[in-house]
Formats: C-alpha cells, structure tokens, sequence
C-alpha cells in the first residue's frame, strides 16, 4: 500500500482525496504543519507522495523522506521546492495549472483597468478626511483604454486568458515568451515580439505571467522599468521576486511609473521591516493615491479554485504515482 500525505490540512478532511487515490492508497492528513519540518521522522520515512502548498521543500527536509517518489505542488508555480535535489534523487514533480486560470487573468485584468480607469484614485480621494469635492480628477494614470498597447511577459495558459481579456477591451496586445512556438500568436490575434526590451519599450500596461526560476528572478529592475513608456501602469500577478520592488518604489516616486498593481511581493507574508513600497502604501501616503493596489496573493482564490486545487492535485497524484503517466510533470530543463 502507497503512503500520501497531505500535510498542511487545507480542507478538513481527505475524503475527496480517498476517493480519487482509491483504496490502495494510504492518505495520512497532517496536523496543518507550518513547515515539513514539524513532520515526525517515523512518517517522513514511509511517504512516496506528497502534496504541498505553502510549505517549502528544501534539500535538508527532502533528504528525511527517503522513499519519497513524487511531490505534487498545489498550485502552478513551484519555485517552493528543491527541483534540483528532487531530480537527483529521481523524484517527480509536478504542479497544478489550470486550477485557477480564469481567476488570475482576472485578477490581473482587474487590477489594470481599476487603476487606469480611475476607480481606485476616486475612491481613496472620496474616503479622505475631508472629502474630496465630488467631481472627476484629471490624473495621468487614467487613459483611454483603446489606446493601450499591452505587454504580456509570459504566454502560458494564464497569460494568454489575460491577453484575451485585454484584447476585447480594445487593447493592442504584444507579448515576449521564447518558450511559445511560432503561430500562437497569429492564433490568438495578437503581435508577438522577440526581446523583452522590444516589448517594454511599447507596453502601456506590462503584465506578469512567467513562473518564478533563476532566469525570471528580477527580471523587471530599475533599467527594464525605465524602458516602459512614461506613465505605464505595472501589474504582477506571477511571482514576486520577479520584480524589484525597490526599484518599482523609486520609478513610481518619480512618476515615470504611473501605477502598478501587485498580487506578490517578494516576501510572504512580508516581514519587518516592509519594503518601503509596501510601507508608504499601509501609510496612506498621499503620493500614492489611486496609483497603487496590493492584494495578498489573493488572484487565484474563488470557493471554486480552491475546490479544484483539492480535486486537481488528488488526480494528478494518482496519475503520476499510481498509474504511472507524466500529467504535468514538470521537467528539469524547464528551470
């Protein structure tokens, strides 16, 4: 009999769990461990599967699961786990894709049109004490959004939901994946572009879809925030160390950055000290005004998501550690 356990205690029992892995599965619910270190030795050394979601997955706690053989990481992104270690020790890894795609495109589109549309900058102003008076603001951030060039930064299942949000909106949409084969774009009815320097130098709005790797860690700094054109509008809702948030501070602080929208930050739940982004943010800071939106990594949650992510991760266990396929494996070279 294999032995799965689910750690963290996401749902409140494992009954859905059961059904999908079958009798032959013996599924051990954790007591909410806070880290796999909380995990007792005696278990960690009878797992062959293992679910995780917020937990990190480091060599030192890989190493106290010796017959360890796959690892399911609830979620699409798994720059929580070792994959290097895991590959050395042949274990597969897999994630969940598509378990709340719709909800990030959303999310993502949400956050572009609420600040470039004005909502958020006339709702702070009429909250203030006093009042604003109960007219428009003329502001920079708020444009048209018809005349809005979209840079999309990853065109995987996420980004190409929000590329067709943004499109029937009326935005021009461009996109930068070197992972994404020739015609997609045509496909799609959007312009595809070969540098991410081609595509930041023309992008209004520049939106996040990438998985977090050593290749997309910073990969928006100072001087890619500097290509964007006057006054464009941020948005992540990836993985937060994608973009330097220090440098996301000084280029909204000196207004060529008009607005972002940020589901992640590079560190979560933050610690203190904040970044200052975060802190003048807490503080109301007048500058800030209708510029800036921060959820707490909040875009893939809907009752519905988090149903899937339970459904979703139990068939992809039983598929790769029961039945022996490759369903959404994730592969050493795609790191």
């Amino acid at each position: 009999m294999l032995t799965v356990l689910e750690p963290e205690r996401l749902y409140p029992d494992t009954a859905e769990e059961q059904r999908i892995l079958g009798p032959g599965v013996r599924l051990l619910h954790g007591g909410g461990e806070e880290s796999l270190a909380g995990v007792p030795d005696a278990v960690a050394a009878e797992v062959e599967g293992l679910f995780v979601f917020r937990n990190w997955l480091p060599a030192e706690q890989i190493a106290r699961f010796p017959r360890l053989r796959a690892v399911v990481r609830m979620g699409v992104g798994y720059d929580r786990l070792d994959r290097a270690e895991l590959g050395r020790r042949g274990v597969l890894v897999c994630n969940v894709p598509d378990y709340g795609t719709t909800e990030v495109a959303d999310h993502a589109v949400t956050l572009a049109l609420a600040l470039r549309r004005g909502i958020t900058l006339h709702h702070d102003l009429q909250r203030a004490a006093p009042p604003a008076p109960f007219v428009y603001v003329r502001h920079p951030a708020l444009q048209r959004l018809g005349r809005q060039t979209v840079g999309i930064l990853g065109l995987g299942r996420i980004g190409t939901a929000a590329a067709l949000r943004f499109k029937a909106f009326g935005c021009r949409v461009v996109f930068h994946d070197p992972y994404v084969d020739n015609g997609w774009d045509r496909a799609l009815g959007i312009e595809r572009v070969r540098t991410q320097e081609e595509l930041l130098e023309q992008a209004d709005i520049l939106s996040l879809h990438a998985p977090l790797t050593r290749h997309t860690r910073g990969f928006v700094g100072a001087a890619q925030l500097a290509r964007l054109p006057a006054g464009a509008v941020v948005v992540n809702t990836a993985r937060g160390p994608m973009i330097d948030i220090e440098a996301l501070y000084d280029a909204l602080k000196s207004g060529h950055v008009g607005a972002a929208g940020l589901d992640v930050i590079p560190d979560e739940p933050p610690a203190d000290p904040p970044p200052r982004l975060l802190a003048a943010y807490r503080a109301r800071e007048p500058w800030l005004d209708g510029r800036l939106i921060i959820t707490p990594h909040s875009a893939f949650y809907t009752p519905d998501a988090y149903d899937d992510i339970r459904t979703k991760s139990a068939e992809t266990m039983r598929d790769v550690l029961l039945d022996g396929h490759s369903a959404n494996v994730i592969t050493p070279e795609m790191d």
